[in-house]
């Protein structure tokens, strides 16, 4: 069976045009539409020379809950979030978005990527919101995809086997503190840590095979 080409060292050509973003949103409950945004993180990768993915830097905000959304008291025992904290420093949904859109547009630039993909733990879940808070303000300036993600529940699904993101991170010898989950930050920053390991192992395993078969030809004989 013919072996996987060995995984290109740009952003722009390893991920066909794609930047990745890894998002993480914490919500008032599960209902995009009717349910709250309340914080919103986004961890900006970038490229070695040699080819590994790593984090760059990380943006973030509090969010206003738009008129009208629900919050559910159980999500908040869970995130630890307080909406009316005066030192909350929240912003109104459209300003949140451009706070995140904005560092998002310039780095997917400086790749020469043509559009951004979210990277999420249940992706879909945190494009949902996302989705949701730019059809509410009537945003048209999103650089990410409408539909399509990374999903590291997957990815780590298949590489590790394990779905759960602490324990998918224990697996692969990073560490997560569950005092710190919940946090918007800190689980963008811990899934874009996973991300990061699987893409470049997988580049470590097909530098490997690559090797191992041009050596193997060398020594075939004609």
């Amino acid at each position: 069976m013919k072996g996987f080409p060995l995984p290109a060292v740009t952003l722009a050509d390893r991920f066909r045009g794609y930047y990745p973003v890894v998002v993480d949103v914490e919500t008032g409950g599960f209902d995009c539409e009717g349910d709250a945004l309340l914080e919103i993180a986004a961890v900006l990768l970038e490229m070695t020379p040699e080819g590994r993915l790593r984090r760059s830097h990380t943006v973030s905000t509090h969010v206003v809950p738009f008129p009208g959304s629900n919050i559910d008291p159980r999500s908040l025992e869970i995130t630890g979030i307080d909406p009316s904290h005066p030192l909350r420093a929240a912003l109104d949904e459209r300003e949140a978005l451009d706070c995140i859109f904005e560092p998002v547009r310039k780095a997917m630039k400086a790749a020469d990527c043509t559009r951004a993909i979210l990277v999420g733990h249940n992706a879909a879940f945190d494009l949902s919101f996302l989705n949701a808070a730019i059809r509410r303000t009537g945003h048209k300036r999103s650089p990410f995809h409408p539909f399509s993600t990374f999903d590291t529940v997957s990815l780590a699904g298949l590489t590790i086997g394990q779905t759960v993101l602490g324990k998918a991170l224990h697996m692969v010898g990073l560490g997560w503190n569950s005092k710190q989950a919940h946090s918007a930050i800190y689980d963008a920053e811990q899934t874009a840590e996973l991300f990061c390991a699987i893409v470049n192992r997988w580049r470590e395993l097909q530098a490997t095979t690559t090797d191992a078969s041009s050596m193997a030809a060398l020594l075939t004989p004609a």
